[in-house]
């Protein structure tokens, strides 16, 4: 049996990845909102979805760990329980871990073998991100 993640923490189990395509796209609507309402998920997605679809699939995520919510008058409030960065490390660890044998340096080396040309400031954030773990032994 799956045991549910404490507040505020998202493991290799209820990270976003795993969920169904609807149920990701709802959690990811979201984040992106901060903090939405059923009707504004739905409006967001512009998508053929019902309302009673999205609030289900809200207390779906909800029920998973990933999502909460407020009362706000007669209206639900749905907010993310981690936060995004928290989330996104999550993913590109089980990314990192099933398709570059947990190589960072794989990894890393695969997105800049991808097309298209980064900009200065992202080689020089790059660059500096290399010196800080080098200094820092990682």
């Amino acid at each position: 049996m799956k045991k549910a993640p404490s507040p505020g923490s998202i493991d290799e189990t209820h990270g976003l990845e795993d969920l169904a395509p609807r149920e990701r796209q709802v959690a990811e609507c979201v984040y992106q909102l901060q903090e939405a309402t059923a009707a504004q998920v739905q409006e967001a997605l512009g998508q053929d979805l019902s309302n009673s679809a999205v609030r289900a699939m809200l207390g779906r995520l909800e029920a998973k760990g990933l999502l909460q919510h407020r009362v706000d008058g007669q209206r639900y409030l749905y907010s993310a329980v981690a936060p995004q960065a928290q989330v996104r490390e999550s993913a590109l660890k089980k990314l990192v871990g099933t398709f570059f044998n947990n190589s960072k340096a794989s990894a890393a080396t695969a997105l800049l073998g991808m097309s298209g040309k980064l900009s200065s400031k992202e080689l020089d954030d790059l660059e500096a991100m290399i010196a800080k773990a080098r200094k820092e032994g990682r």
